[in-house]
């Protein structure tokens, strides 16, 4: 897998393992972009991200670990910013990064891919958790203030699906994101999960095509074992759909390269 973008460190306090064991992964798996995209802080959730204390010290120790490794991988800082209005904050979105992940993991203030809080799922009905959970990712596409989205379909984590057809419920968001001109990252994440496939589903990768939309590749690694894990199934994937190109960035600038 060519491009690896969305990567997590210790710092978000739910990944373990040493920066250099997740690179030295990405070599093996022949991987010539890495990407670090720890959670970003903010003042909500706190318990699962980084301190705005430790912005410095986790930027200090990616573009160190670019500068070891210059000779065997391009190493690239991003951040994985939630979506959550009136809890972005300015201390993040100024941080001179490759990129910002934007990305919906709260729902009205809900953690619903958090196996704490996943007995909501049953409390409400499933088609308008859904729909709202793709209104909040046209929120965010409408800011224009990140480059990828991150897991467009993360809300089927635990294989609660929906009654209705998806491609509704939908299509904004993905409007909303190509005129944003953003890029959907294909995460293995999903593979991992109860779910058991790849972020986004291939309805929704039917969707993107049609719109041109472009894709950039994602391990969402919390240790580094789950670097590459399922990279051939992701790449096949793109391919199915015809995708021959995948984002990488450099100080918020998109190259499309032949994967």
């Amino acid at each position: 897998m060519i491009a690896d973008l969305h990567n997590h460190t210790p710092l978000c306090n739910h990944a373990t393992g040493e920066l250099d064991d997740y690179i030295q992964k990405a070599i093996i798996n022949n991987t010539r972009y890495f990407g670090f995209s720890d959670h970003a802080p903010m003042k909500f959730d706190e318990k699962y991200r980084m301190r705005f204390t430790e912005m410095p010290s986790y930027e200090h120790s990616v573009l160190e670990a670019k500068r070891r490794y210059q000779e065997d991988i391009e190493i690239l800082l991003g951040y994985e910013v939630d979506y959550l209005e009136g809890y972005i904050d300015e201390r993040v979105l100024n941080a001179k990064v490759d990129y910002f992940i934007g990305s919906v993991h709260f729902i009205n203030k809900w953690g619903f891919d958090n196996p704490e809080f996943i007995g909501h799922y049953k409390e409400q009905d499933i088609d308008t958790i859904w729909q709202e959970y793709f209104d909040t990712i046209e929120s965010m596409a409408k800011t224009g203030l990140f480059d990828i989205v991150g897991h467009l379909d993360l809300i089927k984590v635990f294989n609660f699906l929906p009654n209705k057809d998806i491609r509704p419920m939908a299509q904004n968001a993905l409007k909303a994101i190509k005129k944003a001109d953003m890029v959907i990252e294909l995460n293995m994440a999903g593979y991992r999960k109860p779910v058991k496939e790849a972020y986004p589903s291939k309805i929704l990768l039917a969707m993107m095509r049609e719109l041109d939309i472009p894709i950039t590749f994602s391990s969402d690694a919390h240790s580094p074992d789950q670097v590459g894990l399922f990279s051939e199934q992701l790449v096949m994937l793109a391919k199915e759909f015809s995708y021959d190109k995948c984002a990488v960035f450099k100080n918020r600038d998109r190259q499309l390269i032949n994967f």
